[in-house]
Formats: C-alpha cells, sequence, structure tokens
C-alpha cells in the first residue's frame, strides 16, 4: 500500500490540529488493544490511525467525544434519578425506625432545648416588656 500522506486525511479532517489529535487518539486505543480496521502492514500505530481515517474507516464522531473525554479535568456525575431517591428513602431506617421519624424526633428535642437555654441565660422572654 502506498504511503499515507496527510493530505489524504485531510480531505477528512480539514483542520490539521484536529487530525493530529484524532490520529493520536486513535493510535493510544489501537495501543490498548482496540481492533484494527486495516491491515498493518508492519505500520507503527500512528500510521494505521491516519490510514483508518484516510479511508474513512472509523467514526470520527466517536474518535472526537473520546479526545473530549480523555482531556476533560473533571467528570460530571450524574445525579440520581428520583426513583433511585424514593428507594434509598424507602429503605433507610434506623433501628428499625424510619429516616424520617428519627429525623422529626430529633428536631423536637432541640426546639425544647432551646427553649430551656433561653430561659437559662436570664435574659427576659422577647414577649414580656421589662418592668
Amino acid at each position: 500500500m502506498a504511503r499515507v500522506t496527510v493530505e489524504d486525511c485531510v480531505l477528512k479532517v480539514p483542520n490539521r490540529f484536529d487530525l493530529v489529535m484524532l490520529a493520536a487518539q486513535r493510535a493510544r486505543e489501537i495501543s490498548a488493544g482496540a481492533q484494527l480496521v486495516v491491515d498493518r502492514d508492519n505500520d507503527k500505530n500512528p500510521v494505521v490511525a491516519l490510514r483508518e481515517i484516510a479511508d474513512s474507516a472509523i467514526d470520527l464522531d466517536n474518535l472526537k467525544q473520546a479526545v473530549i473525554t480523555g482531556l476533560q479535568k473533571q467528570v460530571e456525575a450524574e445525579e440520581p434519578e428520583e426513583d433511585m431517591m424514593e428507594l434509598l428513602a424507602a429503605d433507610s431506617q434506623v433501628a428499625g425506625v424510619p429516616f424520617e421519624a428519627a429525623s422529626d424526633g430529633a428536631e423536637e428535642e432541640l426546639s425544647v432545648e432551646g427553649e430551656g437555654v433561653e430561659e437559662a441565660s436570664g435574659a427576659p422572654p422577647a414577649d414580656e416588656p421589662e418592668a
């Protein structure tokens, strides 16, 4: 087979910088064990990647997405669906008591303790005027 030239690939990917990024990503995939679409012919992985791009043997959109995913510093985590949240809430029990009931009791205890703190501080209640 004839040597691969960049001009053959530029017809498929007009921007040379994008071409380099796509070929490098495909060469990494080949090194990681991805299936070859064209014959190797004793060529190295970057040359095989360029030949695949020139022959339109691989999907460039999937390759572009792989480049973007590889360059991301922070991967966005998916939000849990509402159905999953309902299942988690239904399953969460503390010592046989549903989570909602346990947390409601804690709020009531805090409000009772809060009233006692105001009285112990010696400050007059806000409802009664000072004498």
